[in-house]
This record gives C-alpha cells, sequence and structure tokens, in this order.
C-alpha cells in the first residue's frame, strides 16, 4: 500500500483549482481575518466531497495522503496561505503550534542551534528524526523545496510495535510506560516543564504513538524527571532502528505545491537533514497546520497532560498563559 502512490496521492484537477481560488478570493473579500475561517467560509461545493473521503483515508485508512497540482507559483503569500488554511478547515479545526499561538506555522531554516533543548527541531536544517505531533494530523504544503534534501519518510506505529513484539517482547512493556519528554519551554499554566506519556498507548482497541527521541532525552535535564535507565535506553534504540529500517518506512520528495497531511495517532513522520540555496527567496520553506479531526478515535486519559482537551474536534496544540491564536505572515517575519 505505501509503495503504491496512486493509493495515496490525488492529483487536483482544474476544477478543484478554480474551486480553492475562488472560495480564497471570496474569502479574502470577506474582510474576516484568516483565524476566523471556517468550512461555512471557504465553501468548496465539489472539492469538499473529495476532502470528506481524504479525511477518512487519513483516521480510518493508511494515515497519509498527499494532492499534488496546486500551482503555488502563481499565488502570492496571501493566496497560497489562505488556499492551504481553508482547505485544512474542511478536514478539521487549526490548533496553535507554538507558545506564540501560530495557527499556520513556517517551517524554515532559522539557523538555530539543534542542540539547544529550547529549540524545536524544524527551526533547523537538521534531521528531525522519526517523531509525532502534538495534534491529530499534520499537514504540510511545500512552498519551496530544498537545494538538497528535505527528504519526508513515514512510518507504520502498529508495524514497528509488530517488528518489536517479534524481535524483543520483553522491551514493549517500557513503550506502554509512561515516559519523561521535554516541553521545550513551552509549558501550560500549572503544568511542568516536562510530560510523562508513553511512546505507545493501547486504548480501545488501537495503538497510539507519542514520540520525539531528542525531547525524551533533553528532559533529562530536569532533577524531578524519571530518569531513562539503560533498559531504557535498549528499547528507544530498537524502537529507531525499526523507524529508519528502509523496509519499514516510505519515503518521499514533496514538490512545490504538493500539500502532505499525516495523521499522528498512527503514523510516525521524519525529514532528514537538507541544504538551502544561497538566495533568501529559495530557502526551504513547508506551510504547516495542526489539526483537530472530528470524528476521530478516542485517546487514553493521559493525553490531556500534552492535548490540554481529549475531545474528539477539540483537541491538540500548544497553549500557554500567554499564547494568542494568530497567523504569521512569513513576508513579516526576521
Amino acid at each position: 500500500m505505501m509503495a503504491q502512490p496512486d493509493k495515496w496521492v490525488y492529483r487536483l484537477n482544474q476544477d478543484d483549482v478554480e474551486e480553492l481560488e475562488q472560495a480564497a478570493e471570496q474569502f479574502m473579500n470577506s474582510g474576516k481575518s484568516l483565524p476566523e475561517c471556517t468550512s461555512n467560509h471557504f465553501p468548496l461545493p465539489n472539492f469538499s466531497r473529495v476532502l470528506s473521503k481524504f479525511r477518512l483515508q487519513l483516521i480510518h485508512g493508511i494515515g497519509f495522503g498527499l494532492l499534488r497540482g496546486l500551482p503555488i507559483k502563481r499565488y502570492s503569500e496571501q493566496e497560497y496561505v489562505t488556499i492551504f488554511y481553508g482547505l485544512g478547515c474542511h478536514l478539521g479545526s487549526p490548533r496553535s503550534q507554538n507558545a506564540a499561538g501560530h495557527l499556520l506555522g513556517h517551517v524554515r531554516n532559522q539557523g538555530k542551534n539543534p542542540n539547544d533543548p529550547t529549540v524545536r527541531i524544524y527551526q533547523t536544517n537538521a534531521r528531525q528524526t522519526f517523531h509525532t505531533d502534538s495534534c491529530d494530523v499534520v499537514g504540510l504544503l511545500c512552498v519551496q523545496p530544498a537545494k538538497e534534501g528535505g527528504l519526508s519518510l513515514l512510518v507504520s506505529a502498529d508495524t514497528v510495535y509488530n517488528h518489536i513484539l517479534q524481535r524483543r517482547p520483553d522491551l514493549v512493556n517500557l513503550l506502554l510506560q509512561p515516559i519523561a519528554t521535554d516541553r521545550r519551554g513551552e509549558v501550560p499554566e500549572g503544568e511542568k516543564p516536562w510530560l510523562e506519556i508513553p511512546i505507545l498507548s493501547y486504548h480501545q482497541g488501537q495503538l497510539t504513538p507519542f514520540y520525539q527521541r531528542q525531547y525524551i532525552e533533553s528532559a533529562q535535564r530536569f532533577a524531578d524527571a524519571p530518569p531513562l535507565t539503560s533498559r531504557h535506553i535498549e528499547a528507544l534504540d530498537l524502537f529507531d532502528e525499526l523507524c529508519n529500517s528502509p523496509e519499514l518506512h516510505l519515503t518521499m520528495m514533496l514538490e512545490k505545491g504538493d500539500m502532505q497531511f499525516v495523521y499522528n495517532h498512527g503514523m510516525l513522520h521524519d525529514r532528514t537533514g537538507f541544504i538551502d540555496f544561497e538566495e533568501p527567496k529559495l530557502k526551504r520553506h513547508l506551510a504547516r497546520l495542526w489539526l483537530s479531526i472530528p470524528g476521530d478515535r478516542e485517546l487514553p486519559v493521559v493525553f490531556k497532560t500534552r492535548f490540554g482537551s481529549i475531545e474528539p474536534g477539540n483537541r491538540g496544540g500548544i497553549h500557554t498563559p500567554t499564547t494568542v491564536p494568530t497567523i504569521p505572515w512569513l513576508s513579516k517575519m526576521p
């Protein structure tokens, strides 16, 4: 399934593109700000049916998909951001991606140190490693690919779990028990700067991953965080080894205008390191959405420590006492 693009790539046709453009133009002329946008404000009479099926593919099917063919070269930043955000509203509800409240994020190399425990890895050009995000579905719009690298990788949590069960069943329980993960300075009111949540949670017959190896390791900087044992390290190493196995993961290169969506409760995703062009306008740039999906699976109560609410359609994202929902424009960022 994962090696068959016809199962997970949907190519936009001319009618699809025209609907998206018309909806974006209508919204931009409405006088509303983008955070106010809902599917009702962004009418897609025919393409919405495609997106309804696409949403089911994400949460009940293979767990990922790619929408290809958006002619992004002919759009201004306001136009492609509005199209992407409005399309996302037909899949779910946008959630804050950081303490600043960004409902739409810009994934680019900001020259930050990936070893700094207060830095989110997406702000660098370093290899991300396989991980999940704090939302139901993450969406990426490729505005500009890198000069070299920046490949997207996906792996099924169920597949990794089954291989661990076959090879080292003695390590499985460690992955099902809570482990400390660093919040990287984005701390909700009344919470510790780290959280405890299992790498794999089994709930109502479904396995749900929550993982970022660097954040597990950097949580050890807190004296009150439960320490990692040699057995934990062994389990984490095996988990990473299997995620990185070419036989188990899918690799793809996002093209300009590609919109990739990944279901965090079934898949882990990764991005290889990359080299940018020197010209600022040609530097790698992805627009990103974190979405909460109506009709999604129930999550175990432990997810409240990260998601805040676990109510389907109204959960996930990062919220701190100073978070204010906003849409940042790349053209206005440093």
